[in-house]
């Protein structure tokens, strides 16, 4: 029996409508305004009564010190996004992040783009990664974050069924440039929009950005803790910027696709 064309390219465009999704989702999510739509829990938009503040890329011996004498001389807490590899040389130093009132979460086994791994060699890694943090402080990790932000099909399912959430953020202090200052850092948060419900992302090592970079980190934290304190905000990690929202649709929009 001859098959009718127009019946075939039917299913030919319905099945292309259906694998658009797949593939381009995760790249959707690599757009800032697009992803606060999307996802605006994954994008980092928390409770308006606080400034969330995350660390990528650490720990880091000779800079994660530093930012940490820092955010107590102002009484705040971050979230530390933390390399996997990284962790086992530096235990005393994981657990100080820790005792000091931080939280610890998953930023992959090295750095390398997620997008370029199956998805199980993704779980694997975040897995692996939430393992060490729990063996060296006791502490769970209930946040991850995807080397450089690039949402892979292995990051959404993690998302799904492990016990932590991905997390991006809302601003950037783009500090991990040559050239970057306290005050360049300031202006590239302040275009992203710093205000209630904001998540902040800046770096505590340069071991993946130019060297020292993370000295404009520094210089850059009392400045955002001035302008929080204008703002009546504090500066707070994830699980109490996020936390009432851990539990809700984990995606935003994105959940009920």
């Amino acid at each position: 029996m001859t098959q009718d064309p127009s019946a075939s390219s039917l299913r030919v465009l319905r099945a292309a409508s259906l694998a658009v999704p797949v593939v381009v989702m995760p790249s959707l999510l690599a757009i800032p305004g697009l992803r606060t739509r999307l996802a605006p829990r994954m994008a980092g938009w928390g409770s308006s009564s606080s400034i969330g503040l995350t660390f990528d890329d650490g720990p880091d011996p000779k800079s994660t010190p530093f930012i940490l004498d820092e955010l107590a001389r102002s009484a705040s807490t971050a979230t530390f996004f933390v390399l996997g590899r990284n962790l086992e040389s530096n235990a005393a130093l994981v657990r100080r992040i820790v005792d000091e009132g931080h939280e610890l979460a998953v930023h992959g086994w090295t750095h390398r783009p997620h997008v370029l791994m199956s998805i199980s060699t993704v779980l694997a890694e975040i897995r692996q990664t939430a393992t060490l943090i729990e063996d060296i402080t006791g502490t769970q990790a209930r946040w991850f974050r995807p080397p450089y932000g690039a949402v892979s099909w292995g990051d959404l399912v993690a998302d799904r069924v492990t016990a932590m959430r991905m997390v991006l953020w809302t601003t950037w202090g783009q500090d991990w440039k040559r050239r970057a200052t306290g005050d360049s850092v300031m202006e590239s948060l302040s275009r992203g929009g710093i205000s209630g419900g904001s998540t902040v992302l800046l770096h505590d090592s340069d071991c993946t950005s130019a060297l020292d970079s993370w000295r404009a980190t520094l210089a850059a934290l009392p400045l955002l803790t001035r302008r929080a304190q204008d703002l009546g905000l504090p500066l707070r990690k994830l699980n109490d910027h996020l936390g009432g929202r851990l539990d809700s649709t984990s995606s935003g929009t994105l959940g009920n696709t």
